[in-house]
């Protein structure tokens, strides 16, 4: 049976600190954060998915975009190095959770560099993003660890945005889904569908159908309905002022042996 199991972090008091590259740094209203995060988590739990919170990084302004920190394959961990070096710090707490739950743990050693939110698993292909924040060394480290347990990792360009989940995510049959203009080459992706928004670009398998997607794309999600899927809509406006999306505020634990 596949777990329903998924890791947030709970936004800390620097918050508004958080790393931009991509975007115009905007004033972030924590309180209205934490709110949008606590319905986030809500959303999980309304949808069957048990959510376990990792210890608190108040000192890591990123730390709630959890995502970054740890790459699942089967019951195997893969605990990222990440690109931005004062984000190093948040691996620890998630180290600790996923050993926890009986997990296998392996690290990404230096000079690789890996953010979780680079990776997108599609069955056993797992494709990895080399840009800004993951490099050659750790997309290597990423298939030494995972090929041998039988996945396939394609590594695909990334410059238009912070990650590769920032341009693709994909649907239950294994499409991908981007808003051309954030996506490097389509081309690499068997199928691929555009999608007319940004934020439209990212969501999260839900089960049975059902997609977890942000309020801000409204016509991704009426595009998406039309096609059969069942939009689960959730405000994280305070978070894409940090480049942040829906994919980025849990790790989804699916194959763990329970």
């Amino acid at each position: 049976m596949p777990s329903k199991k998924a890791l947030v972090r709970r936004p800390g008091p620097r918050l508004a600190e958080g790393l931009v590259t991509h975007i115009e740094r905007e004033k972030v209203d924590h309180g209205l954060a934490v709110e949008q995060w606590d319905a986030y988590v809500e959303a999980l739990g309304a949808q069957g998915w048990e959510t376990l919170e990792v210890d608190p990084a108040d000192d890591c302004p990123d730390s709630v975009f959890v995502e970054d920190t740890v790459v699942m394959y089967r019951n195997v961990a893969l605990i990222t190095r990440p690109g931005a070096e004062s984000r190093r710090a948040e691996t620890a707490g998630v180290e600790e959770a996923v050993a926890r739950l009986g997990c296998s743990v392996n690290w990404v050693w230096e000079p690789g560099t890996l953010d979780g939110g680079d990776v997108l698993k599609i069955g056993d292909t797992i494709y990895v993003g080399r840009g800004g924040r993951t490099n050659a060394a750790g997309v290597q480290q990423l298939r030494e660890a995972f090929e041998p347990l039988g996945a396939r990792v394609v590594a695909v360009p990334v410059s238009k945005v912070l990650h590769l989940k920032s341009a693709v995510t994909a649907l239950p049959d294994g499409t991908v889904i981007g808003h051309i203009p954030m996506t490097d080459v389509p081309s690499l992706f068997p199928r691929f569908l555009p999608v007319p928004e940004e934020s439209g670009a990212h969501v999260v398998l839900l089960g049975g159908g059902r997609l977890l997607m942000a309020a801000s794309a409204p016509k991704t999600a009426e595009l998406l309905a039309d096609l059969g899927h069942e939009p689960v809509l959730v405000d994280i406006g305070e978070f894409e002022k940090l480049e942040g999306c829906v994919t980025c505020l849990s790790v989804r634990l699916r194959e763990l042996y329970v």
